[in-house]
């Protein structure tokens, strides 16, 4: 399976999908998708766009001067068939991935080295120049103080309605118990009374 790299971004293009442009001198040009063939066609230019691979790379975002991206090239040189080559070339492929990745990952974590404290450098310049943003932050965290203390105070009073109707629900099955263990006692007396007038 041949996969070939887009035109104008440079993201892989499977077999069966994407666009394919051939000029009049008999050159091809693939494109992943509609969006790079129209940019194409309206001449627009890949290292101005910021989606491409293109910009990223001139811009110093992507990893350009490195061994292992030359493996990666394509050689039209046609090699004898050899299981145990194709083997040792499957095994260095995959090396050669790791190898690329992780020197990618150390080159990204080297690019956004010392962003955090360009961050906070430009967060307390900010704060000098404006010092009504303190007040303001103050005024918020006051205001969310007293949220908090209402939403509190309202559950507190749910609470304690809750238990005084359970309260008042023990009360009444209490009453009730007692009224019908009075009853019960009074026929009891009734029977009795009717047994002795026998």
């Amino acid at each position: 399976m041949r996969v070939v790299q887009c035109h104008f971004c440079s993201s892989p293009v499977y077999p069966l999908h994407g666009i394919m442009f051939v000029r009049n001198d008999a050159k091809e040009f693939r494109f992943c998708r509609s969006k790079c063939h129209k940019a194409f066609k309206q001449r627009r230019n890949p290292r101005k766009l910021r989606w491409t691979k293109a910009f990223r790379k001139a811009a110093g975002k992507e990893l350009v001067v490195d061994s292992t991206l030359t493996f990666a090239a394509r050689r039209n040189v046609p090699v004898r068939y050899n299981r145990d080559l194709v083997a040792t070339t499957l095994t260095a492929m995959s090396r050669i991935e790791e190898i690329r990745q992780k020197r990618e990952r150390a080159f990204y974590k080297n690019r956004m080295r010392g962003n955090k404290e360009k961050k906070i450098a430009a967060d307390r310049k900010l704060v000098a120049e404006n010092p009504e943003l303190l007040r303001m932050r103050d005024v918020e965290i006051r205001r969310k103080a007293e949220r908090l203390a209402a939403r509190e105070a309202a559950m507190e009073e749910e609470e304690e309605i809750a238990s005084e109707d359970m309260m008042s629900e023990d009360e009444e099955m209490e009453s009730e118990s007692e009224s019908e263990s009075e009853q019960v006692k009074q026929k009891v007396l009734l029977k009795n009374k009717r047994k002795t007038r026998a």
